[in-house]
């Protein structure tokens, strides 16, 4: 594994981290979702990615993941791992639930460390921009979440480049420099390259990317059509039937004979793809076996791509 640092902070994140976005609720099999923790770990993952809203039920992955880390990760092993959280969707009913207040926010926080047992997470992010709460309350919540001892670090995700700007520019007059941002980046989802990453690059902010694999799609999943053990077909996830249409699909056979030629999976080839760009942290890869995060994790071996390569993409993304 190598470690890249995040922006111009002092703090490493592996080229490849883990989210428990999904696989470690309170529906899913507890056994599984450790088994996968502790490979991951072996392999040299030590960022592990959750919120307070994971599960389902909300709040679930947290519950689960301080079992983990109780069962597992005792005494120094948590000056070996990077934990983040965040707050910002729906978490409860009420107008104190959601969005980026600060009662709601440090609420939320404390929450989280109960529900993972912890005296503190590394890293605590606003999770989505509120255009109803002014910015500077939103940011200095943060500020204090870090000031206070709670959170080591501060981090925003789903911000825009105008967004993210000004919510750096806060942070560094309040003396708690903005270090992450995390992004929805795939090669389906290019929306960080209008501007975004360029505003990473100038304020110094590190970036890791979520959903590289566009929710399975750029997957060998879906090739010979869509499984009923997919993301589709499961209620409780995000990627919807409709979205997987004939074009895309075309795009996706395509693009795996590219990653044939390289001798990758499709997977890995989507995550080589982001790192290829040196502006990006980290990749958030999900897991549901501990085969497929070694599959994702061996991408790491071939991160080069040729200049015809990326033409051909380029061609096929159109």
């Amino acid at each position: 594994m190598k470690y890249n640092r995040c922006g111009k902070s002092g703090l490493l994140l592996p080229q490849i981290s883990l989210g428990l976005w999904h696989n470690f609720g309170s529906v899913d099999n507890f056994e599984n979702g450790e088994t996968i923790v502790k490979a991951a770990f072996e392999k040299g993952i030590t960022h592990f990615d959750l919120a307070n809203n994971y599960g389902p039920v909300p709040g679930s992955a947290e519950t689960n993941f301080g079992t983990i880390l109780k069962n597992n990760f005792q005494g120094n092993l948590r000056d070996e791992i990077v934990i983040s959280t965040k707050a910002g969707y729906t978490m409860w009913d009420g107008p104190y639930g959601d969005w980026g207040s600060r009662k709601y926010l440090l609420s939320s926080l404390d929450q989280s460390l109960k529900r993972m047992n912890l005296d503190y997470v590394d890293i605590f992010y606003s999770h989505r921009f509120d255009p109803e709460t002014p910015l500077e309350e939103t940011m200095m919540a943060l500020d204090y979440a870090v000031r206070s001892g709670k959170a080591l670090y501060a981090g925003i995700s789903n911000y825009n480049p105008e967004q993210t700007a000004q919510a750096t520019e806060i942070l560094k007059r309040l003396g708690t420099p903005c270090l992450i941002h995390q992004a929805k980046y795939s090669m389906f989802v290019r929306q960080p390259e209008d501007g975004l990453l360029d505003v990473l690059e100038e304020k110094g902010v590190g970036c890791i990317a979520f959903s590289p694999l566009a929710q399975g799609l750029l997957t060998n999943k879906y090739l010979k059509g869509i499984p009923e053990d997919s993301r589709a077909f499961n209620p409780n996830g995000h990627l919807k039937l409709e979205e997987i249409s004939e074009e895309k699909v075309g795009k996706i056979i395509a693009l795996n004979e590219i990653a044939k030629s390289r001798n990758q999976s499709l997977a890995q080839m989507a995550l080589a793809w982001i790192l290829k760009d040196k502006r990006i942290t980290s990749v958030l890869i999900g897991a549901s076996s501990v085969n497929q995060l070694h599959n994702n994790i061996d991408s790491l071996h071939n991160l080069d791509f040729s200049k015809d390569e990326l033409i051909t993409i380029e061609e096929i993304l159109l």
